[in-house]
């Protein structure tokens, strides 16, 4: 295997995010797990993606498809596409079944006090993580290079996120999916798609892209968090890398949104278009700023409450 050079001042990822698509859990418990793993890999890490020649640092955008991973690497400012490698899960079942039952064991041992029996746990633990680092490292070998204890941290955030992936494929589902379009993915058509899939709960595939590629933003996740949803893992993508192809509904959520779908040869039984203000033009203080995301989530929520409810009984 290579042994990569690190540039520490560029080799890095600063912000992973997980497609809320594959990756489902309602758990607080859950999400909580995913989110320590995620501090910790984006905390310390070396790491960048082979034979291409952007520079860091990276966004890791992850999503899960069927017995696959997919490191989706990203440019962190406008989230252009760099790189993108599955990595099958299939060599790694036995060590994240492994994973599970040395950390049950370590919760044991701390509750029993035994300091021998924390020590011998924890040296498998530690066993265990270099076992699996090293078979990450020598899958991904010239495609995503890191170091040990990137690859440590990594397959953490494997362990926390495999459990709870949707192996449905939406190219295979039969389930209605919607379909939100606005500018830039940024605001509008990621909070309409996160509450369409609160509202409904695994009765729908609800999706969102933008004409053009946008930046995260923070009024998003605040306002969303307030009604427990975490936007914290949306990652902005264009209608360029949408996976299905065939909708029940789309529905734009702006002018250029709307112009854009009018352009493009979407198998959809329906298109229709929302009218919706933008919450990045209003000025003022953060609550007022606030408040008018707040306005957006709300009506947003309303009119799916409305509208969806016949196209999931079609």
């Amino acid at each position: 295997m290579s042994q990569p050079e690190f540039d520490k001042h560029k080799d890095h990822i600063i912000s992973v995010t997980l497609d809320p698509g594959t990756i489902i859990s309602l758990n607080p418990d859950e999400a909580h797990e995913r989110r320590v793993a995620i501090y910790d890999l984006v905390e310390e890490n070396v790491f960048y993606p082979a034979r291409v020649k952007a520079e860091g640092p990276f966004a890791l955008h992850m999503s899960i498809t069927g017995n696959s991973v997919v490191f989706d690497v990203r440019h962190p400012q406008n989230f252009k596409p760099i790189a993108a490698h599955y990595l099958s899960l299939t060599p790694f079942r036995g060590l994240i079944r492994d994973y599970f039952r040395v950390r049950d064991s370590y919760y044991e041992a701390i509750k029993s006090g035994s300091t021998y029996q924390i020590e011998a746990v924890d040296m498998g633990r530690r066993g265990l993580h270099n076992d699996a680092a090293q078979l990450l490292r020598e899958r991904l070998d010239n495609k995503l290079e890191m170091d040990m204890d990137t690859a440590r941290r990594l397959f953490t955030l494997l362990c926390a996120i495999q459990p709870y992936a949707n192996r449905i494929d939406e190219r295979d589902s039969q389930l209605p999916t919607i379909l939100f379009v606005c500018s830039m993915n940024s605001v509008r058509s990621p909070m309409a798609a996160a509450l369409a899939r609160y509202v409904f709960p695994g009765k729908l595939i609800s999706r969102s892209a933008g004409a053009r590629s946008g930046k995260a933003d923070g009024f998003v996740h605040a306002a969303m968090e307030e009604l427990g949803i975490d936007m914290s893992v949306h990652t902005p993508h264009t209608m360029d890398e949408l996976v299905a192809t065939k909708f029940n509904l789309v529905v734009t959520l702006s002018e250029e949104a709307r112009m854009a779908v009018a352009n493009r040869n979407l198998d959809a039984k329906e298109i229709e278009h929302w009218q919706t203000d933008d919450p990045t033009l209003v000025e003022g203080s953060r609550d007022v700023r606030l408040a008018a995301y707040h306005e957006l989530r709300d009506s947003l929520k309303k009119r799916i409450l409305t509208r969806l409810p016949p196209v999931l009984s079609e």
